[in-house]
């Protein structure tokens, strides 16, 4: 209750305030184009222009909806199995090197596929938002890191004895491949038990989840020197108020509004600011995190925003902070993992929620909406929606049999929460065992910390080679931002997410782009938003009319990936139950 406390008093509406500060660095320059915001102003358009064309976009958005709709009741309860067809599996049935390297939600994912668009969109939103340098990045990453790294690292090294464990998994392990009893090593202030974590051991991570961890180092280093080296010159203009470049239409146009005065934002963070520090001083017992703790958190935000929002806005990828803010408190105050949540909660979702206001503004910029209207109608939905959904998730969590319990729960079920397991692995990891058993001396994986440099080195590599060789445009298009944090969404997304989202983005955004480049100017947006709509409507029907009155469906289809053995350990000796013996 106090992390909730802790997040509803302030996480949104912080980060309203950084957004406002940065608004003249990524909502007014025309090349800060947002891409996901083109989805919704092609939508609008196509709901409120009248055109005499016989496949008018209206026209064509209904369409694709009622398909989207449709269709989205196979996977979502008839056969949720198309959500992951892994024919590897099916072959190799009682093969574990098998099913790994072919489960598309535990393996790699070779050769898995899906029929989901739910399955496509989930983690890294519409591939048919993203501009194709983005996903060629994203794909370079992933290959990298999905068919390179982790094989080796696996079956060729064994690093980290990772053949004890699951190839892909983010549950905590201890050394004899058994899964870590979190519980008894906390006390009763929610603080680590130091002779219970004796007892039990060392923390151990499957081989994909610590270098997941690497990658993320590497990515927070490479997004500060990239936008260093590829954007600092217009920051530093900016900010001395002498930026000459030229002004997109959108720009000028908007001038015609007044604009929102700056102290609007500044007492919004002040107000939040000191409402926040009041709770971590009433509530310090439960929160554990004290004043300074909370100053630190907004400080680092601030900091982070400006350059995660410029990647954002120019890829439609957001490196994330969440790593960086969990190692530093975790050092600090290690055996706190409350107070390391509550530093999260307003170091880096305060950011995240920046970016979407950013994201706002400039779907505001580009539909000539007054600012001041756009802020109203900001805060007061903020607040709307804050309050609904703390409110919806206590109802959850206090209505559904076993949520967030993936071993209790049927197969295919929509209630295992991938990502809240790993953000509570994660407090586990940062705030209660603490970095320093972890990724220090005193934990398993302190050479991963090597990458934080390689990060930092890698964009200054591709900058000198840009001036280099300046003939060769591709070389601009490597961001190693997005490379690197390719699977930023993972292990909660599953290697089939990420093949399936690179290769419909691939299609429409370089074939279709390439080929049939007038229709992809005028459908493309169009096709995305009806597709997104028609899933979540179906979503909220499914739900309401099957799942609460407790229907289901029993046969092969709704068994599963059929990939069971994709969890097991390959090292001798190691027993698991429900895997055969090596």
């Amino acid at each position: 209750m106090a992390v909730a406390r802790c997040d509803c008093g302030r996480r949104q509406v912080l980060g309203y305030g950084w957004a406002g500060l940065l608004r003249k660095y990524v909502v007014e320059p025309a090349h800060m184009w947002w891409p996901s915001t083109l989805v919704q102003v092609s939508l609008f358009r196509a709901l409120h222009e009248k055109e005499k064309r016989r496949m008018s976009r209206a026209k064509f958005f209904l369409i694709a909806f009622i398909c989207s709709f449709a269709w989205y009741a196979v996977p979502g309860y008839l056969f949720p199995t198309l959500t992951s067809m892994s024919w590897v599996c099916w072959i190799f049935s009682k093969s574990v090197t098998a099913q790994q390297l072919g489960s598309g939600m535990r393996g790699l994912g070779l050769g898995a596929f899906t029929l989901d668009w739910s399955a496509i969109a989930a983690f890294m939103f519409s591939p048919l938002v993203s501009p194709f340098f983005a996903i060629a990045n994203i794909f370079c990453g992933f290959a990298l890191f999905m068919y390179v790294v982790t094989p080796i690292a696996y079956w060729g090294l064994n690093l980290y004895s990772a053949k004890n464990f699951p190839i892909f998994s983010s549950h905590l392990f201890t050394a004899n491949g058994d899964r870590y009893n979190i519980t008894a090593i906390v006390n009763e202030k929610f603080e680590i038990d130091m002779p219970a974590y004796d007892k039990q051991g060392r923390i151990y991570l499957s081989m994909f989840f610590a270098l997941s961890y690497g990658f993320g180092f590497a990515t927070i280093a490479s997004t500060l020197t990239h936008v260093g080296f590829f954007y600092g010159k217009e920051i530093y203009a900016r900010m001395r108020a002498s930026y000459g470049g030229k002004q997109d239409i959108h720009t000028r146009l908007m001038k015609v509004y007044e604009d929102i005065p700056g102290w609007w934002f500044y007492s919004l963070m002040g107000v939040t600011a000191v409402v926040s520090l009041i709770l971590c001083t009433v509530l310090k017992d439960q929160v554990q995190l004290p004043w300074w703790g909370l100053i630190f958190a907004c400080f680092m935000a601030f900091f982070f925003t400006l350059p995660i929002a410029i990647i954002t806005a120019t890829t439609n990828q957001t490196p994330g902070l969440n790593i960086i803010t969990e190692y530093v408190m975790g050092i600090i105050m290690p055996g706190k993992p409350i107070a390391n949540i509550c530093f999260k909660v307003y170091g880096y979702m305060s950011m995240t929620q920046a970016i979407s206001f950013l994201a706002d503004f400039k779907l505001g910029h580009y539909m000539k909406i007054p600012p001041k209207s756009m802020f109203l109608v900001q805060f007061v939905g903020t607040v709307v929606a804050g309050t609904i959904n703390l409110g919806v998730a206590w109802w959850l969590l206090g209505s559904i049999e076993n949520i967030c319990q993936d071993d209790l729960l049927p197969p295919n079920s929509p209630w295992t929460c991938p990502g809240d397991r790993v953000f509570f692995d994660a407090s586990v990891i940062w705030g209660l065992v603490g970095p320093r058993r972890i990724f220090g001396p005193l934990g398993n994986y302190g050479a991963l910390n090597w990458f934080f440099l390689g990060g930092a080195l890698g964009p200054a590599l591709v900058w000198l080679l840009h001036k280099q060789f300046p003939s060769q445009d591709w070389i601009k298009l490597i961001n190693l931002p997005v490379l690197l944090g390719a699977t930023a969404y993972m292990p909660s997304a599953t290697s089939q997410n990420y093949t399936a989202w690179v290769t419909v983005g691939t299609i429409f955004n370089f074939f279709v782009f390439r080929y049939r480049k007038r229709w992809w100017q005028r459908y493309n947006y169009v096709l995305s938003a009806a597709l997104d709509a028609g899933v979540a409507f179906m979503g909220v029907l499914i739900y309401f009319c099957v799942t609460m009155e407790d229907k289901s469906l029993n046969w092969w289809g709704t068994a599963g990936t059929h990939c069971e053995l994709a969890t097991c350990p390959t090292a001798k000796g190691i027993q698991v139950d429900g895997c055969p013996a090596f």
